[in-house]
């Protein structure tokens, strides 16, 4: 492995539920800590990091939709969610000496600064973590699709995508033991084969921007660093 990381700005996809760790709800604040230790690791190789929190852990706009609510509003509730998550990280970072930011989307100065593209350079040429809360500040549009702009908005050179499992498999390995695991894929092959890497607006986003997407299991300890230095397992999605 390399001693210099393969990339020098990324942005770091977690899913909510991964912060639930073996509860079923809510955060378990030693996944939290585990993951703000791996981000704190990358820090250390010199990587500059941004960071997309989902809020499935907590609420999910969809599941009001689902029952007749109204989606506007569920996915308003779902920001908020994002916005509990990206303090519960933040807090996990600052424990560790990691100097972060959360930035929302959503204006709550009383608890974050405000998103701006500004404000986000700014933050990352001072070295700290910036985590961005409240998805894209719409409703109807999924972290995902907030993680691929927020990558291009931060001129990110990679988009790394935490799931759980280890890769990009043709359907889930956890259902379908006999499901094959992909090394490589381009953009549009995971468009046109239709798997569930991120959704089809975040990969056209992201193949526009010409920005990489690797997606390795968040559960892995040291597996973003180990990914960073050219090694570790994963699938990467690149035009290149």
């Amino acid at each position: 492995m390399s001693s210099a990381p393969l990339y020098k700005r990324v942005l770091l996809k977690a899913s909510g539920e991964a912060l639930m760790g073996s509860q079923g709800f809510g955060i378990d604040v030693a996944v939290a800590d585990r993951i703000a230790s791996d981000i704190a690791e990358a820090r250390a190789m010199g990587v500059e990091v941004g960071v997309v929190v989902g809020g499935g852990n907590i609420f999910r706009g969809v599941a009001v939709a689902s029952k007749g609510g109204d989606r506007v509003t569920g996915d308003h509730m779902g920001m908020l969610a994002t916005v509990i998550n990206a303090l519960a990280l933040a807090t996990s970072l600052r424990k560790l000496d990691i100097d972060t930011v959360v930035l929302s989307a959503i204006a709550m100065p009383e608890i974050c600064e405000s998103f701006s593209q500004r404000a986000t350079l700014y933050h990352l040429s001072l070295g700290r973590v910036v985590i961005f809360a409240g998805g894209t500040g719409n409703p109807f549009f999924t972290t995902d699709s907030a993680a691929a702009l927020r990558a291009a908005e931060m001129g990110a050179e990679a988009i790394f995508k935490g799931t759980q499992v280890d890769g990009i498999y043709s359907a889930d390995p956890k259902k379908e033991p006999t499901a094959t695991r992909f090394e490589k894929l381009t953009h549009d092959e995971v468009l046109q084969k239709g798997l569930a890497v991120m959704d089809v607006a975040a990969v056209a986003l992201a193949r526009e921007n010409h920005i990489p997407i690797i997606v390795f299991s968040i559960h892995e300890k040291g597996g973003f660093r180990d990914i960073l230095a050219g090694g570790g397992r994963k699938t990467v999605v690149s035009d290149t």
